[in-house]
């Protein structure tokens, strides 16, 4: 498999390059597969349905193909991964795709964990250590970090925005030590990133240190967290007739969207087989990819602090490779797109409550209100064109996907992606429904460790400064 470049189609790397890499140096560009290999139809109808460590491993081999043999990968799968997503229907045509059962309880070790051995594979042999940047709004620090947690030739260092997330987010990134680092950056998310792409295209750094990024912007943190789409929809499809009473219903995927790598995965997995029919891009006040799809016009903005942290994401990097992918027009047919504010957050997580006795957290609450929304007369309003075309305005972005009317004749399943446990928003989710939800073990102890976090500007200068004098 080779890999080409968002901003350069003639550049074609092995799938190590484009690790190792994180990202194009040259031009800035994110790497992606030249091609999506469609699954076997025998896999993707096998009854019972594959387990997801059958499903990583089969999605993963033609990306590695040549350069991971199967044992290898196997045992890369079998470490990355001791749990499994989970499958929860809440109402009869909803079902919530748990993925914090990870050990920081976030979606985001799917993708860090598998990124971390694949890594730590290509760094045998290495006589220098590889230097991990990467920038979070909430969850990817704390995954990354736990991930490459003492793993030999590898260090991490994480840069977040200081005062934007939640404390026990805060409390994961910054009581790491030895090899992983936290910086708390005076400034947002989206500061964060600007830094680190900086660093990367910054030929004197880069000549000085071998440097990669464990963002979505890496290819080995995305083509993972594409397994549990496929994981989930198959299961489904096969759940539906019995939980549903649906025949081969139309799946929707709602995806709580921030820097869009998520949805971006679940896109790769559609391309391979995945029996998902459309996507709901579900943003929080930082809409910029709705007002994309609404206007024509892409333009990125400064990041708005929100009760859904982890997406607060002004520049998102993977509208990118959404674009590499697919033409403005096929966006619009394949996705519904929704925002909502703080007020709005604060009551999808009391009526998901209320309605269907979930507890949901933030990022997962809008794309719970936006679905709801969208079945509840919403994709008819779309369709009456009676939805406001203002952007600015909280709601549905006026645009009629392909799948609209298996919504309409009650014929379509949501797949709603929660992306993180709600203790780690227990002040919001009280805020909400009265009660803070029940935090696992893992959670809690994190709470008792000293920090270690350094603080930092947002000017480029302070922060190539203390890479030179500290990696």
């Amino acid at each position: 498999m080779k890999y080409t470049d968002t901003r350069d189609k003639t550049v074609a790397v092995d799938f190590k390059t484009a690790v190792m890499n994180g990202m194009n140096a040259a031009t800035g560009g994110l790497y992606l597969p030249t091609e999506f290999p469609t699954l076997d139809a025998a896999f993707l109808h096998k009854n019972p349905e594959p387990s997801f460590r059958e499903v990583a491993f089969t999605m993963a081999k033609p990306f590695v193909a040549g350069e991971i043999p199967d044992t290898d990968l196997e045992a890369i799968i079998q470490d990355a991964y001791p749990f499994a997503p989970k499958i929860v229907p809440i109402d009869p045509v909803t079902y919530v795709l748990e993925l914090f059962h990870g050990p920081t309880c976030a979606f985001k070790d799917f993708g860090a964990r598998f990124m971390a051995r694949v890594m730590s594979y290509f760094n045998r042999g290495q006589d220098s250590n590889l230097h991990i940047l990467v920038a979070t709004s909430g969850d990817t620090g704390s995954a990354v970090g736990s991930a490459f947690h003492n793993v030999p030739g590898i260090d991490v260092t994480i840069l977040y925005p200081d005062g934007k997330i939640s404390p026990l987010q805060e409390k994961q990134l910054s009581t790491f030590d030895g090899n992983v680092r936290a910086l708390k950056v005076n400034g947002t998310f989206d500061d964060c990133q600007r830094l680190v792409k900086t660093a990367f295209t910054d030929t004197e750094l880069r000549a000085r240190f071998r440097l990669s990024s464990a963002n979505s912007i890496n290819i080995s943190r995305l083509l993972p967290q594409s397994f549990y789409y496929l994981y989930a929809a198959l299961s489904v499809q096969q759940r539906s007739p019995h939980v549903s009473k649906l025949e081969n219903p139309a799946i929707i995927a709602v995806v709580p969207s921030g820097n869009f790598g998520n949805l971006t995965s679940g896109l790769i997995a559609a391309k391979m087989g995945a029996p998902i029919t459309g996507f709901v891009a579900a943003t929080n006040a930082n809409h910029t990819v709705p007002d994309w799809i609404a206007t024509g016009t892409y333009t990125p903005h400064e990041s708005v602090a929100t009760l859904s942290n982890a997406m607060d994401v002004g520049a998102p990097s993977n509208h990118e490779r959404i674009t590499a992918m697919y033409t403005l027009d096929q966006v619009r047919a394949l996705f519904a797109s929704y925002w909502t504010d703080n007020a709005g957050t604060l009551k999808a997580i009391r009526d998901c409550n209320e309605k269907t006795g979930y507890i949901i957290d933030p990022h997962g609450a809008v794309a719970w209100k936006a679905w709801d929304e969208l079945r509840h007369g919403g994709i008819e309003r779309l369709m009456a064109g009676a939805v406001s075309a203002k952007p600015e305005e909280p709601g549905l972005t006026a645009n009629i996907p392909a799948w609209a009317e298996s919504v309409s004749e009650k014929k379509a399943i949501a797949l709603v992606l929660e992306t993180a446990h709600p203790a780690k928003f227990g002040a919001t989710v009280m805020n909400a429904i009265g009660r803070e939800p029940s935090m696992p073990n893992r959670l809690e102890q994190v709470l008792h460790l000293e920090d270690h976090a350094v603080p930092m500007q947002k000017d480029y200068g302070s922060f190539k400064e203390w890479l030179v004098a500290n990696l």
